[in-house]
Formats: C-alpha cells, structure tokens, sequence
C-alpha cells in the first residue's frame, strides 16, 4: 500500500486552480484576455501584442519594473488558451478554459502548472503567490466586464510603502 500511494504521489503534478464564473459571453471573455487594449485595464498595463497562436510577447507591470515573456502554445477561439510564461529560468504553463453556462455568461477556469521540480517549500510558496495573483485577475476582469470599473487590484496588491 505505501509503494502505491508513494507512486501515486510522484504521478501527481503540481499545479495552481482558480476559477471564477463572469456574466458575459465567452466571446467577450476570450477577447479580454487576447487583446491587450482590454487587458491592461485589468492585469498587465503593457503588452508587445495580442495573443494569437505561436504568438511571443512581452507583457510588463510596470508600477512593479516587472515583465514576464511569453508564448502561446494554444489558442481555441472563445475556448482555451494556453501560454508559457516565466523569468529566471522557471518556466510554467498557464491553461485558461472558457466554458459557457447559463445565460450569456461564462466560467473561466486557470490552471498553471511548472511546479513539479522545485522543492515543496518553494513550490508551496510560489503556488500560494499564484493563486492570489490569478484571483486577484479574475476579480478584475469580472470588475471591468461586467461593470466597466477598472478596480486597480493588481496597482493595490503592493502599494509603495506599505510592509506585506
């Protein structure tokens, strides 16, 4: 029984899973994460371009002197989007499904894996990080689609000044 449950554990991959349901259409949804025009309302406030298969950008936080390069690895109009992204020699993987439900609104689920050969400390730690980042996103797009109110979440996530 420990051999089994030792290797069911070495087979379990590491990942971060954050949904969050927005009440308008995949369409609409799907758009927001590939044209930057609309993104940088809610998450990054610069990008090289819009997202398209085999696309590589650039997108960049700057109020943070952050940015992060990335590369699409799949693109299903309305449907999934799936990106590399990373610095620093980590590298993960970020897998966003559209699915309809309802009335005219859709559940968007995130899931990123990239985890699997870091230490569990660090892989807990950085797991944690990305999920509080991932939801803070989510809770901004559904701010600014369904309300057109840019709630400055990723600006307020770490003010000048103010210890975390």
């Amino acid at each position: 029984l420990i051999h089994l449950l030792a290797r069911k554990h070495r087979e379990m991959s590491r990942c971060v899973k954050v949904g969050m349901g927005i009440r308008k259409p995949p369409s609409e949804c799907f758009q927001a994460f590939v044209d930057p025009a609309v993104t940088t309302k809610f998450w990054f406030t610069k990008s090289s371009g819009p997202l398209s298969l085999g696309a590589k950008v650039k997108w960049e936080w700057e109020m943070y002197g952050a940015s992060a390069e990335v590369s699409v690895t799949a693109f299903e109009e309305n449907t999934r989007l799936a990106f590399e992204w990373g610095g620093g020699g980590e590298v993960k993987t970020a897998d966003i499904k559209f699915t309809p439900y309802g009335e005219g609104c859709t559940y968007i689920n995130i899931t990123e894996t990239g985890y699997d050969d870091m230490d569990a400390d660090t892989a807990i730690a950085k797991m944690t990080d990305s999920t509080g980042g991932f939801s803070t996103l989510l809770c901004g797009l559904k701010g600014q689609l369904e309300h057109n109110i840019n709630l400055n979440l990723v600006l307020d996530k770490f003010p000048k000044g103010v210890a975390m």
